[in-house]
């Protein structure tokens, strides 16, 4: 156990020490002496993702949302192609997402984080990050590829969306408990107002909540060579591509 602290550690202080970016959380300084491991971070204000959105307090506003979505794409396009090494983060999720004094979203917790070589594209390693997150291809011993954060994210994007958590066990009707799949369902059947009912912000804006479902949807395609780059994410929801007609995200598991 030690050994792997010790592991997780390095590959953060490494991970974030190659990094500069304005959506990702900065390092100041680390400990690291025998026992003793501390990384030191800049204060994040508005604390994590997760306790923004699921919190007691009020529900988020709907374009505040969607910002924060835009911020983490930028993030993991930074990550994945403009880093001096090419780096998969590997557990994205709300609780890894802090948010600064404007409610930036910085992308934090590198413990995870598996850096490429210059020439290399796919890595295999053990399973990583949080269920839930998981793109399927961990648990196939498939090669892992940046396309592991693209439905991480896909996951985290639904979930802004709809502010609700990706796994709701207390719902009335079950077909609601698995997030991806209702909003799949919501999207083919016509009824996107189902995943925003109680949100009047969101209500008024049903074209960007329709696109941005579907870009989530091309996320978590079940086979990773469908998914998008973080670059396409991003002109998607910024509107400069548009976005096609995403197939059942679990169709590819029929078909194998």
């Amino acid at each position: 156990m030690v050994k792997e602290n010790d592991q997780e550690f390095k590959a953060e202080v490494t991970a974030i020490g190659r990094t500069n970016h304005k959506n990702l959380v900065q390092l100041i300084g680390f400990c690291n002496e025998g026992q003793h491991r501390l990384l030191i971070y800049e204060y994040m204000r508005n604390g994590s993702l997760a306790s923004f959105l699921f919190g007691p307090s009020n529900k988020p506003k709907w374009y505040q949302r969607m910002n924060i979505a835009l911020g983490i794409a930028r993030g993991l396009f930074y990550l994945h192609e403009e880093c001096s090494t090419q780096i998969l983060h590997c557990d994205i999720k709300p609780q890894n997402i802090l948010l600064d004094d404007s409610y930036t979203a910085r992308i934090s917790d590198f413990g995870l984080a598996k850096m490429l070589k210059t020439d290399q594209t796919r890595t295999t390693t053990g399973i990583r990050g949080t269920k839930g997150y998981v793109a399927p291809e961990w648990f196939r011993n498939m090669p892992v590829t940046v396309k592991v954060d693209v439905y991480s994210y896909g996951i985290l994007l639904l979930e802004l969306i709809c502010c609700r958590k990706n796994v709701e066990e207390y719902v009335e009707d079950d077909a609601q408990m698995i997030l991806g799949d209702w909003a799949y369902d919501c999207y083919a059947g016509g009824n996107l107002h189902f995943l925003v009912e109680n949100d009047d912000e969101a209500s008024q804006d049903m074209k960007r909540v329709e696109k941005y479902v579907m870009v989530a949807l091309w996320c978590i395609q079940e086979d990773p060579s469908l998914r998008p780059t973080m670059k396409k994410v991003i002109l998607m929801l910024e509107g400069t591509i548009e976005v096609s007609v995403p197939p059942d995200p679990s169709s590819f598991i029929s078909s194998i």
